[in-house]
């Protein structure tokens, strides 16, 4: 079995504590097209293509699409990922989207997220359309050529199938609790 959600699989559920003082579970979000990423507060891939990742979330919030962003690194493993930090994160920049706190690193591992930031792109059933990165340069914006979350949700509100529907998701490891911070699970691979 693969680590990473395949393309066509559900969205697992999850009930997440977020920085809004809430606790949402996936049918919180149950219209429209979802889009469901993994982040942090330090990674520079993360920091450098969070206002292209706000722009695009700004850009389809009157198509129906919203944007759920889950943090699962330890905080043993970078303190600036910790919860309290996610809330003065939010404070600071107001980002148009949800965003949860995986501290267990369950839900992480049901959607096999590998990087900060990886996309998951849902349809209207919840199914998977799309994994992996959302541009080619995350860390550096001004070398940006390529926008893949934006093609997929393109494509998914024409009606059209998904034409490039995984791509390999460029980042920092996900920060597992106990290991290295560059450790990842024996099971998690690259997508293409």
């Amino acid at each position: 079995m693969a680590f990473t959600l395949q393309i066509g699989q559900p969205a697992p559920d999850f009930q997440l504590p977020a920085t809004d003082g809430r606790t949402y579970r996936l049918s919180d979000f149950n219209s429209g097209t979802l889009v469901i990423f993994f982040t942090c507060n330090h990674c520079p891939y993360v920091v450098g293509s969070d206002e292209t990742t706000r722009a695009t979330a700004l850009k389809y919030a009157d198509k129906g699409v919203r944007f759920v962003a889950i943090n699962s690194n330890s905080k043993n493993t970078y303190e600036e990922d910790s919860f309290p930090n996610m809330v003065k994160r939010m404070e600071e920049h107001n980002f148009p989207w949800t965003y949860l706190h995986d501290e267990s690193q369950e839900i992480a591992l049901k959607y096999g997220a590998l990087r900060t930031p990886h996309f998951f792109v849902f349809n209207s059933e919840r199914k998977l359309i799309y994994t992996g990165r959302a541009v080619d340069s995350p860390r550096d914006a001004s070398k940006i050529t390529v926008n893949d979350l934006e093609r997929a949700l393109d494509e998914q509100l024409a009606g059209r199938p998904v034409s490039v529907p995984l791509t390999n998701p460029i980042g920092c490891n996900v920060k597992w609790d106990g290991q290295d911070k560059h450790w990842m699970p024996g099971d998690a691979c690259d997508l293409v």
